[in-house]
């Protein structure tokens, strides 16, 4: 079985998107996109620095408008129930994933996600604060040293990676004093992702949530929430607004991808995040991730050896 997932905030890069650019309707796809979100993505995607698609008002809806892009090149008309047992995606990511699951049409989810990262952006302007990466030690002391520190661990991910997020004081705190045998990496966010102090994001997602009108999906989406396989269309949405404020429960989706037999993970770009997690949780499935399109014949490749 094939599971197709997409990253989340963070994979972005400088110029990430200039190569895609000369692949036959690529362009098209970004250009839909930054009419949707009303962002000229293409121009963030090729000539915008670093610090400035770090901004979440513009990362999150350059990350999923990149997979979904991605995903329509690769595919080449094809639907993803063809091919794909079951999709999910990280953070942001599963907004890409409901749109491959085929729960929102690409610019519905990207006209939703950009209406998330401007209330996120406003929570994180509100509440300064940020994320880093735990790896290693142990899980137990690991959780113990993120709450004596004031923070929350936001993204639970599997081996051995757990993502703090709180204030940048709670976040100095527990650079200050790791748990035993674990390194501490600040990330490059601009908020407690996933944590109560985003809680004005949800509020105002929710409040969005009913405008849109979601279809149940053809292909399951794996949550992120408990790592459940979710089709009802209304069930993926809830789940995407409460996800602002709940942890990323990613080693609960592996976990499910291993019981429901997949064998082979494609990553859409701007992908290598989630197949490396992969490589030690799920060691014995075949894992690919989609950087660039030089990667495209080898996802097709992919995609043909381990369709559903």
């Amino acid at each position: 079985m094939l599971a197709i997932v997409a990253p989340g905030q963070g994979a972005q890069t400088p110029g990430m998107l200039s190569a895609w650019l000369e692949v036959p309707g690529a362009a098209d796809h970004l250009i839909a996109a930054s009419e949707a979100s009303k962002i000229n993505l293409v121009a963030h995607g090729t000539t915008s620095d670093a610090d400035t698609i770090r901004d979440t008002a513009i990362a999150q809806p350059l990350i999923v408008a990149t997979s979904l892009m991605a995903l329509r090149t690769i595919l080449d008309g094809r639907a993803v129930a063809e091919v794909a047992g079951v999709v999910a995606g990280h953070s942001v990511g599963e907004f890409a994933a409901a749109a491959a699951a085929g729960v929102f049409a690409d610019d519905s989810a990207v006209r939703l996600v950009t209406a998330r990262a401007l209330a996120m952006a406003e929570s994180a302007a509100a509440n300064p604060s940020g994320m880093a990466a735990v790896l290693g030690g142990d899980p137990a002391e690991v959780e113990a040293a993120i709450t004596a520190a004031g923070a929350w661990p936001a993204n639970i991910n599997g081996g051995g990676q757990v993502v703090a997020a709180g204030s940048h004081e709670a976040i100095a705190a527990l650079v200050a004093a790791p748990p035993a045998k674990a390194r501490i990496v600040p990330l490059q966010v601009a908020g407690a992702f996933h944590t109560p102090l985003m809680e004005s994001a949800h509020v105002a997602l929710g409040l969005l949530a009913p405008s849109w009108q979601p279809q149940d999906a053809t292909t399951p989406f794996v949550s992120n929430r408990d790592g459940v396989v979710v089709t009802d269309g209304a069930e993926v949405l809830a789940r995407l607004v409460d996800q602002i404020t709940s942890p990323v429960r990613w080693d609960l989706c592996q976990a499910r991808f291993g019981e429901l037999g997949v064998t082979a993970i494609l990553e859409l770009a701007p992908g290598g995040v989630l197949t490396g997690l992969a490589r030690r949780t799920l060691p014995k499935v075949a894992r690919l991730a989609v950087k660039g399109p030089d990667d495209i014949a080898a996802a097709r490749e992919f995609v043909a050896e381990h369709a559903a």
